[in-house]
């Protein structure tokens, strides 16, 4: 009999596609596990409506159990509550700016309402005179900045609330 601790261990091993050095846990996109009648159930919130990657996790989760010799689970999808940045462990935010993209601030982005975008640290050289590229980085979920001092271009994971 499997624990809930080893299912979650096992699921530590699963990653973001889009961004490999965080497992789903880093993410906060694993929402719940737990033991049924029926096997396990995984409850899994994407970042954003329409993910792509979305499909990805869950085969790979599938994958992940049944390589394990779990083969009674259902993996779950849910939209509500809606992801937030929140959701990211401390270690994930830590491995998100070793990995090169900086986490998200503690504010909520509004620059589009107020023309005042957010400090973003350079995950690189850490200095704060940094400018937003674009909008939108190589994900709808991340925007694009470059360091003024350093001149490194990097992704800024938005805040989401």
């Amino acid at each position: 009999m499997v624990t809930k601790e080893e299912i979650l261990n096992l699921l530590d091993a699963v990653k973001d596609p889009e961004i490999p050095v965080l497992s789903i846990r880093d993410l906060g996109i694993l929402r719940a596990v737990a033991s049924t009648e029926k096997g396990w159930v995984i409850d899994i919130t994407p970042t954003y409506s329409g993910c792509p990657a979305m499909i990805t996790i869950e085969e790979e989760i599938a994958k992940m159990l049944k390589s394990n010799g779990v083969s009674e689970f259902t993996i779950n999808s849910s939209l509500s509550p809606a992801w937030t940045t929140d959701w990211i462990t401390e270690e994930g935010k830590r491995k998100l700016e070793a990995y090169g993209i900086a986490p998200p601030v503690e504010e909520v982005d509004k620059s589009v309402l107020f023309s005042k975008p957010p400090v973003v640290p350079c995950p690189k050289c850490k200095e704060t005179n940094t400018k937003m590229i674009s909008q939108f980085g190589s994900t709808a979920c991340k925007a694009h900045y470059q360091c003024q001092v350093c001149l490194e271009p990097f992704d800024y994971f938005k805040c989401l609330r």
